[in-house]
């Protein structure tokens, strides 16, 4: 049985995380959330190994905050971006960040799209209702995404 793609969700804030899950369930999006909570977590995730030498299943969508400690989200799309394995990943800058510079060095570093968390949790949960829509159900991803071997 194959298991549905996972969301990987890179948030350090305990409230937003919530907020997060709580919009996606509301949305109906039923995929498997994964949480990392700090830049380290979500390299860790998607580019490391565990002790029996296997990698995580790709996510089919990484949702990235940009302030994280240990590791910045702009660091983590970096690297994301500079891997054979996850470079075609999409990913969603999701940050309260209004600055021209984060939305700048986003995009300059690769990131499919840049969303301004709402303060409001009806106007943030329409939000990911129509992120749900479009990653998961309409955008065609290239094949093959989310298959890795060992090298």
């Amino acid at each position: 049985m194959t298991r549905e793609p996972a969301i990987l969700l890179v948030e350090d804030n305990s409230k937003d995380e919530a907020l997060t899950l709580r919009a996606l369930k509301k949305a109906n999006i039923g995929n498997r959330v994964a949480v990392a909570r700090d830049g380290v977590q979500a390299i860790d995730y998607l580019l490391g190994t565990g002790t029996d030498g296997s990698y995580n299943e790709l996510p089919q969508l990484v949702l990235l905050d940009l302030n994280l400690p240990k590791l910045d989200g702009h660091e983590v799309l970096r690297r994301i971006r500079g891997d054979r394995h996850t470079r075609l990943l999409p990913v969603v800058i999701l940050t309260t960040s209004v600055e021209d510079k984060d939305r700048l060095q986003g995009y300059s570093l690769g990131a499919n799209s840049y969303i301004r968390k709402p303060v409001d949790f009806n106007e943030f949960a329409q939000a990911v209702v129509q992120l749900g829509l479009y990653w998961l159900v309409l955008n065609e991803q290239p094949p093959n995404i989310g298959r890795r071997s060992g090298t």
